[in-house]
């Protein structure tokens, strides 16, 4: 330790063998090693009073986080932060939103014009209830090829980028179905034991087995099986989604809704003389198949607004992360709520006062057949009779 010596006088208290003495500012040199002393700790009296204005107190604070608290267990903010699957599933989710609705989902495609758009809408009606009630009513065979004829049919007919996002997901839930019910149906072999004893036990000669090859087993999978049973049920609501919802999106994608309302009045007009209210179904429809298109481009839109401004996921918390799900519904909901105003405001301009009778509604539909017409109608006979003989000529 090196002290500068600046004071006059340096005293020391007395010290066992140790002789006090008296240092004079004169013989003190410039530095004075106090450690070659035997009591290191002298009694230095400043010279001048400390101002107590010129001090200056510094002050700062280190905080710091441990995962393990004093009783050694894991703190409850470390549950907070996120893992990178979950901030990456985040941008994933918001990507596949504002992917998934860019194809139009219930929406009249106007070009390219084809046969179906000039197809009469309530022939098409007519269609959409074959095709609910066929696959439930025909041979296995003839589901399959119900699919396969839609298929091509939306291949033919719709744009590439509409048709392949469209069977995709179709086919996925289709088979997705398939799966589930092909094996659950009749998977798991059930645990019982026959009432009546075997024919060996009765004196009976043993039954043969059957030589035309029939086994309701078809495929056995550990402890699940896809019998018959499981075929048929998994084929019947397999066939049947997919001709439900591709038979329903062809016809929103070829038919305006003025011309699907019109083609619902014209099939319900008879329920008038009952009392049933078809003036405020068919405006229902035609509202609700306008406002479909509002939904799906408001979903899209601020999906596309989140992704567009490359938020980083890494850095947000899991409640930031639900934070920000949150706001996106509750932007999509506001969003809709305005538009919903704005249709009503827009009604009331043009004169509706709520009497779905008393106002006008142009359906802008022609009702002349064509030649597109005399096909679809003879094509519907024609899958009708083979759904409904493919049971007696197809075993």
């Amino acid at each position: 330790m090196i002290m500068n010596c600046t004071f006059p006088t340096v005293t020391f208290p007395a010290i066992p063998n140790f002789t006090t003495s008296t240092i004079t500012a004169s013989a003190c040199p410039k530095t004075l090693n106090v450690t070659s002393l035997k009591n290191p700790i002298p009694f230095l009296k400043p010279p001048n009073k400390i101002n107590p204005t010129k001090l200056k107190l510094k002050i700062s604070f280190r905080t710091r986080a441990s995962v393990s608290d004093s009783n050694g267990g894991t703190g409850n903010w470390v549950k907070w932060i996120p893992t990178g699957a979950f901030s990456i599933s985040a941008d994933k989710v918001f990507r596949l939103i504002s992917g998934a609705t860019a194809s139009p989902i219930g929406q009249f495609v106007s070009s390219p014009t084809t046969f179906l758009h000039s197809v009469d809408p309530r022939i098409k009606l007519v269609w959409l209830l074959a095709l609910v009630v066929l696959p439930a009513r025909s041979h296995i065979a003839m589901r399959f090829g119900l699919v396969i004829f839609l298929s091509f049919l939306s291949i033919w007919i719709l744009p590439r980028h509409v048709w392949m996002d469209q069977l995709g997901r179709v086919s996925l839930l289709s088979g997705i179905l398939f799966i589930m019910l092909g094996l659950g149906a009749d998977g798991v072999t059930p645990l019982v034991q026959l009432r009546t004893p075997p024919p060996a036990m009765m004196g009976l000669p043993k039954l043969p087995a059957s030589l035309g090859g029939y086994s309701y087993l078809i495929m056995k999978l550990g402890p699940l099986q896809f019998t018959r049973k499981g075929l048929s049920v998994a084929s019947i609501a397999a066939c049947l989604t997919f001709t439900v919802f591709q038979s329903a999106s062809l016809c929103l994608t070829t038919t305006t809704p003025e011309q699907l309302a019109f083609a619902l009045r014209w099939f319900m007009l008879p329920l008038t003389y009952i009392g049933v209210p078809v003036a405020e179904i068919v405006l229902t429809l035609m509202l609700s198949l306008r406002f479909i298109t509002l939904v799906f481009d408001e979903v899209r839109n601020v999906a596309l607004g989140i992704v567009s401004r490359r938020i980083n996921w890494q850095h947000l918390t899991m409640m930031e992360t639900i934070d920000i799900f949150v706001i996106y519904f509750r932007r999509i909901f506001k969003n809709i709520f305005i538009h919903a105003d704005q249709i009503s405001q827009a009604m009331i301009v043009r004169g509706f006062r709520g009497d779905s009778k008393t106002h006008k509604i142009y359906f802008l539909s022609d009702s002349s057949f064509g030649m597109a017409d005399i096909v679809s109608l003879l094509c519907l006979v024609g899958v009708t009779g083979a759904a409904l003989l493919s049971d007696y000529f197809l075993v």
